[in-house]
């Protein structure tokens, strides 16, 4: 029974960590690039991402000790590795919480008054950084045993969203794409990736499966932690994309009306706190930082790139986590493919599963990364 519940919560923390705002910029990307093109990336780099998570539990099952995945790194690629570890880690995690202090104030602006301007999204967006910044200096905790009830609550949400608007969705608005996108075929790359990314969760997944017998079960909590999210996405994607059509906007539920908007005002929330307590326990137990410098390193480069961001309109929602997700992400994915390799090595342990690698599979997935990392700035 222990064993039951614990397989439970690992899967709810992975889950939990990969299901947060990204969600909300997929039916935009997938609008744009059309369905062909659109449902590849979601299904396929979904399983990329699945194979990526089963070999970082591969190399966290081999290593013995606590570790985060710095810390890992270090263990096997070395000082360097550590460090392209760290600034992978921060990159996504700045990136999110840019992106959600930015997407927050338009959709406030249009829960409360039904239209975006200038003035109101930065009033809101402040407004939501000051109660997030308060938070995280404070170190309120939204995660633990309450990840089961928060994923519970996203997935019945997105179900109920998909029941009331796919009888209202028009098979024409499916087929639209934009045809003036270059290389339309790998638009959606960075969004979903960012969409995808549960690296941080994995080492917790340990922490929860803590007895041997526990540990036999990390491999299926893996595979059900990042299969459900494929399945959502896809829910949801054709469920906003049926209905918009090529006028869904970057953030999806602006689309939907004001009421189901309070699901994107959730999801903003909830992946803010996360994430800004992570970051600035990075800086605070990585490296060293006294708590007020720690808090402040992580809250207000995000208010000032921010409000840069919203006062120049230099990026939209969409724009911003492609940029962490291809960016941050795909280093990231380089770093776990590298020290998989070199874990099946140095390991000091039997693992409880493990996955065949080769050459030509970290040469392939390093290629993918890199060139949508390239992509990215060109584009």
């Amino acid at each position: 029974m222990k064993k039951g519940i614990r397989t439970a919560e690992a899967i709810a923390i992975l889950i939990g960590m990969i299901i947060g705002a990204g969600i909300l910029g997929i039916p935009y990307v997938i609008a744009q690039a059309g369905l062909f093109w659109g449902l590849i990336n979601l299904i396929g780099i979904g399983l990329i991402i699945l194979l990526v998570h089963l070999y970082l539990g591969e190399i966290i099952l081999r290593t013995k000790g606590k570790h985060q995945l710095p810390g890992y790194a270090f263990i096997y690629l070395g000082k360097p590795g550590r460090a392209l570890m760290l600034i992978s880690m921060m990159l996504v995690q700045y990136g999110a919480l840019i992106a959600y202090m930015f997407g927050e104030g338009e959709v406030l602006s249009f829960i409360f008054f039904g239209i975006t301007s200038l003035s109101l999204h930065v009033l809101f967006s402040l407004i939501f950084f000051i109660i997030m910044a308060a938070l995280v200096f404070f170190g309120l905790k939204t995660l633990g045993k309450g990840e089961l009830i928060g994923v519970t609550a996203i997935i019945a949400i997105v179900i109920a969203i998909a029941v009331y608007f796919l009888p209202q969705t028009q098979i024409l608005n499916f087929l639209a794409f934009n045809p003036s996108l270059a290389l339309r075929a790998f638009f959606p790359y960075g969004a979903i990736l960012f969409a995808y990314l549960g690296f941080a969760a994995i080492p917790e997944m340990k922490e929860i499966l803590n007895s041997k017998k526990a540990k036999a079960s990390m491999k299926k909590a893996i595979i059900i932690g990042s299969l459900i999210p494929i399945a959502i996405y896809l829910l949801f994607a054709i469920t906003v994309v049926n209905f918009k059509g090529l006028a869904t906007p970057d953030i999806a539920t602006i689309a939907l009306g004001r009421l189901v908007s309070l699901f994107a005002v959730f999801t903003m929330f909830t992946s803010f706190l996360a994430i800004g307590l992570a970051q600035k326990e990075i800086f605070w137990y990585d490296l060293k930082f006294k708590h007020f410098m720690s808090w402040f390193l992580t809250c207000v480069p995000v208010l000032l790139i921010s409000l840069a961001i919203i006062f120049f309109n230099l990026a939209t929602f969409v724009q911003i986590i492609s940029f962490a997700g291809a960016v941050a992400g795909g280093l990231g994915g380089i770093l776990i493919m590298l020290m998989a390799h070199r874990a099946k090595k140095l390991g000091k342990r039997e693992p409880e599963y493990s996955i065949g690698i080769n050459k030509f599979i970290i040469i392939a997935l390093i290629a993918l990364f890199a060139f949508g990392m390239a992509y990215q700035f060109i584009f």
